[in-house]
């Protein structure tokens, strides 16, 4: 069966030429009926390969050679084992979902646009598979590249809108920047291992030869990919992008937030765990850039008014507790949290989107209020996925996010009490955005108003099944202070971290593992305080919803602590200096002057040569005893 892994990317890829290539001939239904049932067949295919790997094979599939140059040999091939199947699972599983409930909600596209998105979707879906299940960083950086072109394509889908265009190009361009570190880090591990292979049997690989690279080297190519991460996980300083993406379709943010591109550096450091592990500096770097991204995004979703840009900055700050969770050495607990996010974002994407659908495309929350008795089915799944990101039990979120604080407090407690106070103010942001949202009198139009309606099947069954994953995901990860068996998770995944564990020892033998009690403690603090930020979400926004525009520090928050007006004047403004500089003075007054100058050199030239052309006879026949002339002399000097 796992011979058959090249199943899961190909009918993605399948699905993204039937609907690229015909996308003006087929109609709406088919074209959603492809992109959606080969997204379902990839998660068919995954669910199978996941049974096989928990029954305990792995394999590294090789396809053909991709590069054999010299000694260099980079093969073309997929590697499927227990970290990169359960990451099969999200992205095909809430893949397919969001295409499900895109078919609907993107209805009133016209056929050549609608079968423009599904392709692009697919080829979204196709990118990130081939990300995760690359045997090695050349095929792993090949999806990396795919995704961010996919996030270009969706998130300018409406490209006659000058505005999504330029949302486009900011997150291409900034991934971009932290692409070239990951690229960096790969010639770096050639020139030194002369492999990008993760691990082969015979010992060759990355991963096996570890131990051969100097302190230098590691902090240097840890650091690098980290660079990478920052970017396509969009981490403090490349995450402004994020936001901004919130400029393409509903279901895209979903894509994006909940199963694709931003998981994309934390499954990197996650697969690379024994090079971090062997480089605690780079660790310390990566826990204090999560938790500074964690804590900075929560600040800025507080006074937030559009819908889509508050979960914009959650998934940021999510992000950042997973970066955290990496760099304290949680790794099953930052992919833990990547599993049950992936489940509570795509459910509140999807929920926005619903409400969205109902408002006719609205999306400051200061102009809704009172759907709750309106869009019943939607306003139940929304709060489920409010409860399961508060970090509240049993939901999934408290899980993954407990277990990434527990970490944190073994490693320093400044990081515990950070992280507290992140998931304080999550919980209070979301249930603004809730009660704002879904209570109090309606605060739109009355046509809006009369137009409220339930959304159709094909988004609420998505919505559902997300809720019930939001509500029990978190199972597979119940630790051991319950007594109810086997952290799940951690037992399966066991084999990918099972030689930084052993690391970790040696590394941090100073780290001390947490009683029962201490544990019980930490989970208690962290619910309460994310309880009484609800309370007061509650008691703020039940009745009276904010609705003036925010003042003092809370305009500061609003403007999203001036971070883009701060890069538009540091980096933007000098670059576009720079560039009228060159054009109006190196381009025209140097560059232009030389190659117009060459051109009427020539021009000049050519006219005074064809003077020669006379038509005269004698003139012919002088230049012709000149020539032998010349001839004569030049011979004659050649010979002394």
């Amino acid at each position: 069966m796992l011979q058959l892994v090249w199943l899961v990317p190909f009918f993605p890829l399948v699905g993204f030429l039937i609907n690229g290539l015909l996308r003006k001939q087929l109609p709406k239904s088919l074209i959603s009926i492809i992109g959606s049932g080969m997204v379902l067949a990839s998660f068919i295919v995954s669910v199978l390969l996941f049974m096989e790997v928990k029954n305990g094979n792995t394999q590294v599939v090789n396809l053909f050679d991709f590069i054999n140059s010299g000694t260099l040999s980079i093969p073309f091939a997929f590697q499927i084992d227990q970290l990169s199947s359960l990451f099969l699972l999200i992205i095909t599983g809430v893949g397919f979902l969001i295409h499900l409930y895109s078919a609907a909600y993107m209805h009133e596209e016209r056929s050549e646009h609608f079968g423009r998105y599904f392709c692009y979707l697919n080829l979204f879906v196709f990118s990130m598979l081939l990300l995760v299940l690359g045997a090695n960083y050349v095929i792993m950086f090949i999806g990396w590249e795919g995704v961010g072109l996919c996030s270009y394509l969706l998130i300018g889908y409406w490209f006659k809108n000058t505005e999504y265009n330029n949302a486009a190009k900011k997150a291409f361009i900034m991934n971009r920047i932290g692409d070239l570190g990951f690229l960096i880090a790969i010639f770096w591990l050639i020139a030194k291992l002369g492999t990008v292979t993760y691990t082969t049997p015979e010992g060759s690989g990355v991963f096996d030869l570890y131990n051969k690279l100097t302190r230098t080297d590691i902090i240097g190519i840890t650091l690098l990919l980290f660079v990478g991460a920052t970017g396509k996980s969009a981490q403090i300083p490349l995450y402004t992008w994020l936001p901004d993406a919130m400029a393409g379709p509903t279901p895209v943010s979903a894509l994006i937030h909940a199963a694709t591109m931003v998981t994309a550096g934390i499954y990197m450091i996650a697969r690379s765990n024994i090079l971090y592990t062997m480089a605690p500096e780079t660790q310390s770097v990566v826990a204090a850039i999560g938790l500074a991204t964690a804590l900075f995004a929560a600040t800025i979703a507080i006074k937030q008014n559009d819908i889509k840009k508050v979960l914009a900055y959650s998934t940021v700050s999510q992000l950042g507790y997973m970066f955290l969770g990496l760099g304290v050495g949680a790794y099953t607990g930052a992919v833990f949290h990547v599993m049950t996010h992936a489940f509570f974002k795509a459910l509140l994407f999807l929920g926005a989107g619903s409400v969205i659908h109902a408002m006719h495309h609205e999306q400051d929350i200061r102009k809704m209020g009172g759907l709750a008795k309106h869009l019943k089915i939607t306003h139940a799944t929304f709060l489920i996925g409010c409860i399961a990101i508060a970090g509240i039990p049993p939901f999934s979120g408290f899980f993954s996010k407990d277990e990434i604080l527990a970490a944190a407090y073994e490693k320093d407690h400044l990081y515990y009490y950070l992280g507290v106070a992140g998931a304080m103010i999550t919980a209070f942001y979301m249930f603004r955005l809730y009660f704002t949202t879904f209570w109090g009198s309606f605060r739109g139009t009355e046509e809006q108003k009369h137009h409220l309606h339930e959304s159709p099947a094909a988004m609420t069954i998505p919505l559902i099944v997300l809720a019930i994953l939001s509500m029990i995901g978190g199972f597979v990860g119940l630790p051991e202070v319950f007594n109810m068996g086997e952290h799940k998770l951690e037992h399966f995944l066991a084999p990918i971290f099972e030689a930084s564990t052993k690391a970790k020892e040696l590394v941090h033998p100073e780290v001390a593992t947490l009683d029962h009690g201490t544990e019980i403690m930490l989970m208690s603090i962290s619910v309460g305080v994310a309880v009484i930020a609800i309370l007061i979400a509650w008691a703020r926004y039940i009745k009276k919803p904010e609705l003036n525009e925010p003042a003092g520090f809370g305009k500061v928050l609003a403007d999203k602590w001036y971070i883009d007006e701060l890069y538009n004047f540091i980096i933007v403004k000098p670059l576009n200096g720079l560039a009228k500089f060159m054009n109006s003075f190196v381009e025209k007054r140097f560059i232009d002057w030389l190659v117009n100058g060459v051109g009427r050199t020539v021009n000049y030239t050519s006219r005074q040569v064809r003077l020669v052309q006379s038509g005269l006879v004698g003139n012919y026949v002088l230049l012709m005893v000149l020539g032998m002339l010349a001839l004569f002399v030049v011979k004659f000097f050649l010979k002394k």
